[in-house]
């Protein structure tokens, strides 16, 4: 079911591209974090990349840590402004754009550990911003 979805939001998103760069990968991101809530949108980027990387003969190159990162951000930043225009949405969200983003939160030795590429990693330089609870 999720190999449907994302290949429906990785054709939309490429219509209007000439490669699958970052930009497309938090265009690809945005859209499914609108269109099925942040939970799901985790499941549908994360098979959809662990299945084209294997399709690549890459599967290394699939990262558990990094793609949920990615979606909760833009989650996150998709919440805060849900505007249905990508273009207007990274302009005033340019961070996104930003490929080394995930450094303001993580260490490079922590990203590159096999336990951050194999499963989920909580950010170990700075929490993500909406999980800093007050009085904590």
């Amino acid at each position: 079911m999720t190999a449907g979805v994302f290949d429906e939001l990785m054709a939309e998103v490429m219509a209007s591209a000439d490669a699958f760069g970052h930009r497309q990968h938090v265009h690809l991101t945005w859209l499914a974090v609108r269109r099925s809530g942040m939970p799901a949108a985790v499941t549908v980027v994360s098979d959809g990349i662990r299945r084209t990387a294997r399709y690549a003969g890459a599967p290394q190159k699939y990262h558990v840590t990094v793609s949920r990162a990615w979606v909760e951000l833009v989650a996150h930043h998709t919440a805060e402004d849900p505007t249905p225009d990508f273009s207007a949405f990274t302009g005033r969200n340019p961070e996104l754009l930003d490929k080394c983003l995930l450094t303001r939160f993580y260490r490079s030795t922590t990203l590159a550990d096999v336990r951050a590429r194999t499963g989920w990693v909580e950010p170990d330089l700075a929490p993500f911003p909406w999980t800093v609870r007050s009085g904590s």
